[in-house]
């Protein structure tokens, strides 16, 4: 079963990748992703949702963050398309 996430963490790393963090709107899950910004240019973007299967995904085990992930995926879905690129 396939399960919508919102984009709601982007950062840098010092090999010049790009993590995205996508969580659900209850922040209780996951799916982290990175990729090089190649990828990212010729995919066209990153998107404001992804669905991933629920066997891909990672459990929020800190309060703090699964509130604050919360917070942003709720953010992320009302105001963005799932497909529109953030």
């Amino acid at each position: 079963m396939e399960q919508r996430l919102w984009l709601v963490e982007r950062a840098y790393d010092d090999k010049g990748l790009i993590s995205l963090v996508y969580a659900t709107t209850d922040g209780s899950t996951v799916r982290r992703i990175e990729r090089a910004p190649i990828a990212v240019e010729r995919s066209g973007g990153v998107t404001a949702a992804v669905d991933a299967d629920a066997e891909a995904l990672e459990p929020v085990d800190d309060d703090d963050l699964r509130e604050r992930y919360a917070a942003e995926a709720t953010r992320m879905a009302e105001r963005h398309d799932p497909g529109e690129a953030v």
